[in-house]
């Protein structure tokens, strides 16, 4: 091989991946879009639904997410699109963990001043504490509430952060509109927690977002995702 070849394979080989196109990413955000939007839409019906079996709903919601998850990075893996794009990035983990616990009091905070301004607007919750799907009992429902808080926070701030946003920005040119619709979808699979449950949610979606593009990694949304779910999950049941 003569020194002109050599140089060109050197600098093919140091070339940055070819994302997809912006029409085949729309494709690839639409075929997305409808394997969640409707299951997510759905959840505005669990309030009045039957009783539903929380072991069932936890590993059914755990495979589900994972299920998501893979196929985010076979389209990663498809596209040779570094996962640390998608905020799989762990440069600064020792940091970021330590920097997500330290956020979260403020941020608790916040979410409690919204809450009362969405209540006095107007907005509402369910007149149950919430659905009986979400009433932990026993040892073993506690053990599996855990490991279900654990892959929802890793998973969703995956999916509706990580991927949604990326790819929303690739179809819109815009960031902005990019993390409200990521938001607002984030939002609609909190139907059952009713109006003020789910605009809460989206402004808790709104804040992943914002920390998320300020850190460049999912670590810290993550953090304070787990931190959430893990008090009104396992937590919260033994303080009523």
């Amino acid at each position: 091989m003569t020194e002109e070849q050599n140089h060109i394979v050197q600098e093919s080989s140091t070339e940055p991946p070819c994302l997809p196109s912006r029409q085949a990413i729309v494709l690839e955000l639409c075929v997305f879009l409808f394997l969640i939007v409707p299951s997510m839409v759905l959840s505005f019906f669990a309030a009045g639904a039957g009783k539903i079996n929380f072991v069932l709903l936890a590993i059914s919601t755990i495979f589900r997410d994972l299920a998501l998850v893979s196929l985010i990075l076979f389209l990663a893996w498809r596209d040779k699109e570094p996962v640390s794009r998608l905020g799989l990035n762990v440069k600064d983990l020792g940091s970021d963990i330590l920097l997500g616990f330290v956020l979260y009091i403020p941020f608790l905070f916040v979410i409690g001043l919204v809450t009362q301004l969405l209540t006095a607007i107007g907005l509402s919750s369910p007149s149950e504490p919430g659905p009986s799907f979400f009433r932990v009992g026993g040892r073993w429902e506690v053990a599996l509430a855990v490991v279900l808080v654990v892959v929802v926070a890793v998973s969703e701030e995956t999916i509706f952060r990580g991927y949604l946003i990326r790819r929303l920005q690739a179809a819109t040119s815009s960031t902005t509109a990019a993390v409200l619709l990521s938001s607002i979808i984030f939002a609609l699979g909190h139907g059952y927690e009713g109006s003020l449950g789910a605009v809460t949610v989206g402004v808790m979606g709104l804040s992943f977002a914002l920390i998320y593009l300020w850190r460049q990694s999912l670590v810290v949304p993550i953090v304070l995702h787990f931190l959430q779910d893990f008090l009104a999950i396992v937590v919260a049941p033994y303080l009523r």
